[in-house]
């Protein structure tokens, strides 16, 4: 059953922190490319989940009319 979008913005949510708590490490140990590269990912999952968030808000105000 594939997942619904709040459960997709849930996770892109939940791999996001993860991403962002690599680069803080990765940059507290002076490694900056990979920090870099790191908040690259980051942000790209926090868009992702944006984007699954937006999908489930309209979902559910569909559901409401």
């Amino acid at each position: 059953m594939p997942q619904s979008p709040h459960d997709r913005a849930a996770e892109f949510h939940n791999k996001a922190a993860h991403a962002h708590q690599a680069a803080a490490t990765a940059h507290g140990k002076g490694d900056h490319l990979t920090a870099h590269e790191l908040s690259k990912q980051a942000h790209e999952y926090s868009t992702k989940a944006f984007e699954h968030s937006k999908e489930a808000s309209a979902q559910f105000k569909a559901s409401q009319e």
